[in-house]
């Protein structure tokens, strides 16, 4: 068994908003999708780092999540900011029921235990929330506290345990830095954080790599190649 992490499908089955639009490096991806994801077996598990799909509806989402479904692997996935089908966790995981989606778990609020690793997150919010006053910082503020719910259900674990950490907004980005996030990763001793959200040239200023004992890895579908990474 693998552990896989991907970022930032945005299917649009049902919503008329193909990516194409966005340059060649977007086209086809869907199937191109189907393709990374045929690598994996059965037993395997992507992490998804949000923005799945357009849609505004879990209704109008019917369709990429049976897309999402039927990808090989068992899927985890989390919030981003254009998931605005999102309502609840409970809600969207009685719609996967009713449909009959049976490989799609929700990460929000909780963690998932996978070959001696705790599977943590949050989708984050804008990377220099923190100094920010009014709305931004009630919603930084409200991410923290998921985040740490999320790092607190791992509990203390057997002698061992990998705690990774997979979050929509990046921690780290250009020349600013989310303090707060990155502090609970130092807090939980979380050794690894994969994030999407970037895309096209922005994903110049996104860090790869260790920062302060901690790595970082974006895995935005463009950014991959729409092939899931191999984490474990």
């Amino acid at each position: 068994m693998s552990l896989y992490a991907i970022g930032d499908l945005h299917l649009s089955f049902g919503s008329g908003k193909p990516m194409d639009v966005f340059g060649p490096a977007w086209e086809n991806h869907a199937q191109r999708l189907k393709d990374g994801f045929s690598a994996l077996g059965p037993d395997d598990v992507c992490v998804i780092c949000g923005d799945l799909t357009w849609a505004m509806s879990l209704e109008e989402a019917a369709e990429d999540f049976r897309f999402i479904d039927s990808l090989n692997g068992r899927k985890i996935i989390l919030k981003g900011n254009h998931d605005y089908w999102w309502s609840t966790a409970s809600k969207a995981k009685a719609f996967f029921k009713r449909e009959g989606l049976t490989t799609i778990d929700i990460l929000h609020n909780n963690c998932f235990h996978y070959e001696g690793a705790a599977l943590c997150g949050s989708r984050g919010w804008l990377c220099d929330s923190g100094a920010a006053d009014g709305h931004d910082r009630k919603i930084y503020d409200r991410e923290l506290l998921r985040l740490e719910a999320s790092l607190k259900a791992a509990g203390n674990g057997p002698d061992g345990l990998r705690r990774l950490c997979f979050m929509h907004y990046p921690p780290k980005y250009g020349g600013c830095e989310c303090r707060e996030v990155i502090d609970l990763l130092h807090k939980y001793r979380v050794e690894l954080c994969c994030y999407g959200h970037l895309h096209g040239p922005v994903q110049k200023q996104a860090f790869n790599g260790r920062y302060e004992g901690i790595e970082y890895r974006l895995v935005a579908a463009d950014f991959v190649d729409f092939k899931p990474i191999k984490i474990i």
